[in-house]
């Protein structure tokens, strides 16, 4: 629990505008997601590396139930293992406020260089946070990277300027370079209305005494009676113009509730603009599929509703292919309509059944090296024989044309090589994350179950070879080496795209 504090407030880090896009030099792009290493931006270390944060947002800490905790893992030319890694929760000497029930610390993250030290920082949401005497108002903490990693000491808490009962803050969060006069990259962060965006102080005047950062906040703009209630939030350079763009995504509400859709914000050197809205979602992710210059935009919806608001095809994946120009997504501006897939398309194995939540979590990046980002795609509802619920991932390959099933893998815990059995429940593709922390240019796959154990969860670690991602050699972790209580935590509930 918090007293409220409220965030410094200035104009101009978010605009809501109409008017042509400005160029800006592609040093500028700084958009995690792409199919290059150096366009993530989860090197907390700085040591070319990139790291894995994960969360357990159900974890019990000092006996209160669903606090949460985050462990961080270090890459380096071996990748990563469970011998270089940190748990952080908000016990944590040097983290504000407390652990305390149902907080959910880690039911959102984000990473990006907020304050152009060189180091990445990470950005832990806490939407069950309550700011006394405010219930479920939301927080956010930032983790300061540095030489050593990721540290407690002088983290800095964000909430809303006005908490709100049941607002959950802290419930999405991107970090990415939205405008270039800036010396880091700027934060989104929305609860269940509105979208802040924030801008931290250069490193040298953050740590000489002035860390709290600028914000400006707005309504999530959206057609009315198809108003947006945010999940997730996912950026990339859609547009070619060397800035980050920003998308939120979440589920309709208002008359025609439950629908997956997204609202498209383009960088600008003038901030962000809001364009238009998109059909699909809650999940999203970024990357560029055809290796055109340009990101994509994929969108999953694993509980796609007909009119009659019952599930029929078991999920969709849908991608909007980047173009030059303004609205470069979608069928409403330049570039081309989405292109959807389900289990059901021709060359992707298996087949779509209500309830398969194909599509509820994705990632995107190049498994093979060629230069084309491939996609990751959960469905944690998928069946495997008559055991419910056990789950699934795939890898769709990405190529010239675009995204297609030549090559398409599936894995579950029945397949080859891959440890443990399904088990009801077990949820296995909940999170889905395509990571390259040894650097050899190909992302190999973690893929977590926070159902597994009765709920504890674990996370299954796939290389990726020439051939792509391989579950010869996986294996799996759980929060055990770092010292993270196991029981009921849900770990791998969230991964950090």
């Amino acid at each position: 629990m918090r007293t409220h504090r409220p965030a410094a407030v200035v104009a101009a880090s978010f605009l809501l505008m109409a008017g042509a896009a400005v160029a800006a030099p592609p040093a500028y792009a700084g958009t995690p997601g792409g199919t290059h290493a150096g366009d993530r931006n989860t090197d907390f270390n700085g040591d070319g590396y990139e790291d894995v944060l994960i969360a357990a947002p159900g974890g019990t800490i000092a006996g209160q139930k669903g606090a949460g905790y985050v462990t961080v893992q270090y890459g380096g030319p071996g990748g990563i293992g469970t011998t270089r890694g940190a748990v952080f929760s908000q016990n944590t000497t040097g983290v504000p406020g407390a652990a305390e029930a149902g907080d959910g610390f880690g039911r959102a993250l984000a990473t990006g260089d907020l304050d152009g030290d060189g180091y990445d920082d990470a950005v832990v949401g806490l939407p069950g946070e309550n700011i006394e005497p405010v219930t479920d108002a939301g927080g956010a903490v930032v983790l300061w990277g540095s030489a050593k990693g990721l540290s407690g000491a002088a983290s800095d808490w964000l909430q809303a300027e006005e908490p709100v009962a049941g607002a959950g803050f802290g419930g999405a969060l991107a970090a990415a370079r939205f405008s270039p006069d800036i010396p880091g990259d700027q934060l989104a962060v929305t609860d269940r209305t509105d979208l802040s965006i924030y801008q931290y102080e250069a490193a040298a005047r953050r740590k000489s005494g002035s860390p709290a950062p600028a914000s400006r906040s707005s309504r999530i703009p959206g057609t009315p009676g198809r108003e947006i209630a945010p999940r997730a939030m996912t950026t990339g350079d859609y547009d070619g113009n060397g800035l980050a763009d920003l998308v939120i995504s979440g589920v309709t509400v208002g008359s025609e509730p439950g629908h997956g859709w997204s609202a498209l914000f383009l960088g600008e050197v003038q901030g962000l603009r809001y364009d238009h809205d998109l059909r699909g979602g809650p999940a999203v992710a970024s990357g560029d599929i055809d290796n055109d210059g340009f990101d994509d935009l994929v969108t999953g919806e694993p509980n796609s509703p007909d009119d009659g608001g019952e599930s029929t095809t078991g999920g969709v994946v849908g991608v909007y292919y980047g173009s030059l120009g303004d609205g470069p997504v979608g069928a409403e501006g330049p570039g081309t309509p989405p292109v959807w897939w389900t289990q059901g398309t021709s060359g992707v194995p298996g087949s779509p059944e209500a309830g398969d939540g194909w599509g509820a979590d994705l990632s995107v990046a190049d498994t093979d090296g060629d230069g084309y980002a491939d996609v990751a795609v959960g469905a944690p509802g998928e069946d495997i024989g008559t055991v419910a619920d056990a789950g699934a991932v795939w890898v769709l390959r990405g190529a010239a044309g675009g995204l297609t099933a030549t090559g398409a893998a599936s894995w579950d815990q029945n397949s080859v090589n891959v440890p443990g059995a399904p088990e009801k429940g077990d949820r296995w593709g909940g999170q889905v994350r395509l990571t390259d922390p040894n650097r050899d240019g190909r992302f190999g796959l973690l893929t977590a179950a926070p159902g597994e154990n009765a709920g504890d969860g674990v996370v299954w670690v796939f290389s990726a070879a020439a051939g792509g991602v391989t579950a010869a050699g996986s294996w799996t972790f759980d929060a055990r080496p770092f010292g993270g209580p196991r029981t009921g935590a849900g770990y791998g509930a969230t991964i950090d795209e």
